[in-house]
Order: structure tokens, then sequence, then C-alpha cells
């Protein structure tokens, strides 16, 4: 029934249930994840120009690491342009069967655009729309709290972690390390769910 989900993101926390509602579905259909975000243009995307690029790739890349570690196939796509547009445009391209997306981003004026963008979305889709509310609520918002489950889950798992080897950063209620180790050339990598404050080893490349 459903053979291409597509889920948009902005990497904000907002987006941690839409992703696993559209990952439960995927998984249940047996369909591949199209993961989208839109770098917007226009006098009210260059208000984070200088950040908007990077984090919409650490945004899908995020989608793929979750969707692989359920086994699932996923596709990653950023894309400049007007957000609704962009997404429907790409729905069509790709002969999407089902768009999930949250009805909240990040905080300030971008909660009130990705509400809009929602909004535009369900009423000029022709494809099923899931909306999610973001209703989790974030334990871990200390950067040391989660750097410090971190290093304990590495210890356990045997490694003998040092430096961070790249900047820590918080992607859809995700947090993500990657520590230097003597024993290894490729650094550690692993994510702190800020939600439940799970923690797993990355074994493919971190968003």
């Amino acid at each position: 029934m459903y053979q291409d989900v597509l889920i948009p993101t902005d990497g904000s926390d907002g987006t941690r249930r839409s992703i696993a509602h559209g990952l439960t579905i995927a998984e249940q259909f047996d369909a591949r994840v199209h993961a989208l975000s839109v770098v917007p243009e226009g006098p009210l995307g260059t208000l984070e120009s200088e950040e908007a690029t990077p984090t919409a790739h650490h945004a899908v890349n995020h989608v793929a690491a979750e969707a692989t570690h359920a086994g699932i196939e996923a596709t990653t796509s950023v894309e400049n342009g007007v957000p609704h547009e962009v997404i429907l445009e790409y729905a069509d391209e790709n002969d999407v069967d089902m768009i999930v997306m949250g009805t909240q981003g990040r905080t300030g004026l971008d909660r009130v655009l990705v509400g809009s963008v929602t909004e535009r979305v369900v009423r000029m889709a022709e494809m099923p729309i899931v909306t999610v509310r973001a209703t989790d609520e974030i334990q871990l918002t200390d950067l040391e709290d989660a750097e410090a489950r971190a290093r304990e889950r590495a210890a356990e798992e045997g490694y003998a972690v040092d430096a961070l080897a790249a900047e820590p950063r918080r992607t859809s209620a995700t947090w993500y390390f990657q520590f230097e180790t003597p024993e290894a050339d490729d650094p550690v990598r692993l994510s702190v769910d800020a939600v439940s404050g799970d923690v797993r080893t990355v074994t493919e490349p971190a968003p």
C-alpha cells in the first residue's frame, strides 16, 4: 500500500516523534523512507543562512541513521526553496505515497513557519498526510550530562575514549558524540536520546 514515505525534517527537537512515526509506518509496510530538509530562500530564509545548510544535512542524516538502525532503506535530500513547494514537488517527483511531518519546529519565528508549512502541505497534497504533534519532554538538556552518559557507555563497551573528535550536537532530540580513541583510527561514535536517555553506538558515520 505504501512504498515510499516522505519525512520532512529541520532537525529540531519537535521532529523526533514524526520521525519515529514515519519509520514505524515504513517498517510495517516494508517501505522506503525519504528524508527531506529544505533550506528556505527569500527574506525569512536568510535569518539562519550560515547555519541552515549544515543543519539541514545533519537533520536528514539523522533520519538515515535511525532508518539504518531499524533495517529500513532510506534516501536523503537537502534542497533550497519555499518549504511547502519543495516538499510537494519532491513528493510528486519521487512517487511518495505518504508524508509524515510534525506540526512544530524550532522555537520563535521558525516555529510559526514550520506550522504554516505543515498546514499548506496538508491543504495542497494529493497523497495522505500524517501530522504528529511534538509532545515529548526533553530530559537531557545539559550537554555535560549527555556526554557523561556517552562516555559511560563507551567504557562499558571497552572503548578507551579520549578527547572529542568533533563538536557535539543535538539533532531531532538526539545528542551525537564522536570520541578519539588510541585503539582505533576512526573515532567512536555514540548517540544519546535526549528524551529516553538511551545510548547506542553509531556504526555508520554520525549525522
